[in-house]
């Protein structure tokens, strides 16, 4: 194969301080053939999200550390173009962790095989880790019952706007946390919230107060920090606290102090769990059938933020953290 590969290769370490060009090193070498049980295949595709700063500082805690050097890790979908495993064929569309390079020659036995249609790159999003993140993390770890108010951080994310539909779907009414009168309007008038509220711009405690009179029932937190302490201090009785994740901390590098108000656990006899998805891995295809159906009726939409080039790809990831993105950020290469 003649082909060019172009890859970014990590090479700084980002703790406690914010993204730079210099983490990043842009090189070009020649594909590698796949071995038998692999496939080399064409990257079309990759998404992005917070936790790839907090592998590169080799805090992600769940992930195998990173070295200097490698290639920069990331979801992908693509295109196979050399396969020696008979479960996949020239053509095939795929999705994996290809990272940030034109061509991976991957394990066949980590890719999926893709429909190629209209909900292709809904698998980095919606039908991939995000919306299987949602959805497992509301329903094993929130446990919403009709009725039950839930309030999202970080609502116009990719994450937190497919929890607040789920909510919806299962008869919640859904407060949803994001900054901008933008994203506000858009979770409110396109994705059916109850309410929003700017964060940069409203007096949250009177805005929870009024949305929330009853207390918070189920809090979803994709933030973290002071923004997780002061909702704490509005939770209603048996209240479940789901941590997904905690964008404050990816710009200081290292873990927050512990909230403030956590006592309120105790007054309210609620409960704060954390998870990782991946421990519902074997769940995935028929939440993937339930969402596919969600989507294709109405009751379930996403957006997608796509950027274009391999070229910009850390430029992509550190929108991510300036509040740049709008829904699901991906990158077209």
């Amino acid at each position: 194969m003649t082909e060019i590969n172009r890859q970014w290769l990590i090479d700084g370490r980002p703790s406690g301080r914010p993204l730079v060009d210099e983490d990043f090193k842009w090189v070009e070498t020649a594909p590698r053939q796949p071995n038998d049980g692999e496939v080399l295949i064409r990257v079309r595709y990759l998404g992005f999200d917070p936790a790839q700063k907090g592998w590169m500082e080799n805090v992600g805690g769940y992930v195998a550390p990173t070295e200097i050097g490698e290639v920069m890790r990331g979801s992908g979908i693509g295109e196979v173009v050399e396969s020696a495993d008979s479960r996949f064929k020239v053509g095939d569309k795929v999705a994996g962790q290809p990272g940030w390079q034109d061509f991976a020659t991957l394990p066949a036995r980590d890719l999926i095989k893709l429909e190629d249609d209209e909900l292709l790159t809904a698998y980095l999003g919606v039908l991939g880790t995000t919306g299987m993140t949602a959805f497992f993390g509301l329903n094993k770890i929130g446990k919403p019952f009709p009725g039950d108010t839930l309030v999202i951080t970080g609502a116009a994310g990719a994450t937190g706007s497919v929890v607040g539909q789920i909510g919806k779907i299962g008869g919640c009414r859904v407060v949803g946390v994001a900054g901008g009168a933008e994203k506000c309007r858009w979770l409110v008038e396109e994705l059916g919230f109850d309410a929003a509220i700017d964060y940069k711009a409203d007096d949250m405690r009177g805005q929870i107060a009024q949305h929330a009179p009853g207390g918070i029932d189920i809090l979803w937190d994709n933030v973290g920090g002071k923004l997780l302490n002061g909702l704490l201090a509005n939770i209603g009785m048996h209240a479940r606290v789901v941590i997904c994740g905690g964008i404050s901390r990816y710009e200081v590098g290292k873990m927050p102090a512990g909230p403030e108000n956590y006592f309120n656990l105790i007054f309210k006899r609620a409960t704060m769990e954390g998870f990782i998805v991946l421990d519902y891995t074997a769940e995935y295809p028929w939440a993937r059938a339930r969402m596919k159906d969600w989507i294709r009726d109405g009751r379930m939409r996403y957006k997608e933020d796509i950027q274009h080039g391999l070229e910009n790809a850390p430029r992509t990831l550190m929108r991510l953290f300036h509040g740049e993105n709008f829904g699901k950020q991906l990158l077209q290469l």
